[in-house]
């Protein structure tokens, strides 16, 4: 799933593992998002939105 999670994440200059650590998930799952080799469950799909406040279709892209 296309997503602009790198893109947030560098506006804030928070590294991956940062961006981990308040989402609780590990690092590799961050890079892993943010490669579109994973596409998150829906709770942490709202929880990444929550943490960078705005809504969820602002950072993932339906295919």
């Amino acid at each position: 799933m296309k997503n602009h999670l790198k893109a947030l994440r560098a506006e804030r200059g928070w590294s991956q593992t940062e961006l981990a650590e308040r989402l609780q998930v590990s690092r590799q799952t961050v890079n892993a998002i943010e490669n579109e080799r994973y596409d998150p469950s829906l709770p942490l799909a709202f929880r990444i939105a929550r943490t960078f406040g705005v809504p969820i279709e602002d950072i993932f892209e339906a295919p």
